[in-house]
């Protein structure tokens, strides 16, 4: 039985936007907003180059990855073809307006990959 957590409120959430949620461990989740009120809450890091899709511009049921572009979905977290992987998805529930998320998911799924590092290039020909 999921152990539900109270994230925030529907209207936290940009419509066609996301906001990102905090983990104790591991990269952090993105909770997106369709232009219909759905919410949905993926891992924030693209299966490609890991990149921020919190940072990507959501559109129908999709998010697309603001590095290469590739079109994740929301619903799945599978890459639409031709690209191929997937990102872990999080249960989602909304309650009169309040978005909460399972706390057991929240400690476990995708905990041991690294945290997505957005920012300029540390290294020569990156």
């Amino acid at each position: 039985m999921p152990t539900w957590i109270s994230i925030c409120a529907v209207t936290d959430i940009p419509v066609l936007g996301a906001r990102r949620v905090s983990r104790q461990r591991g990269p952090e989740v993105a909770l997106f907003r369709t232009s219909g009120d759905q919410v949905h809450a993926l891992l924030d890091r693209c299966p490609h180059r890991a990149g921020p899709l919190s940072q990507g511009i959501v559109f129908g049921g999709a998010v697309a990855c603001p590095l290469h572009n590739w079109t994740i979905s929301l619903d799945s977290g599978c890459a639409r073809e031709p690209d191929e992987g997937r990102t872990p998805v999080f249960r989602v529930k909304v309650e009169a307006g309040q978005v909460w998320l399972d706390g057991e998911e929240l400690d476990t799924v995708g905990v041991d990959l690294p945290p997505v590092k957005a920012g300029p290039c540390t290294r020569v020909n990156c």
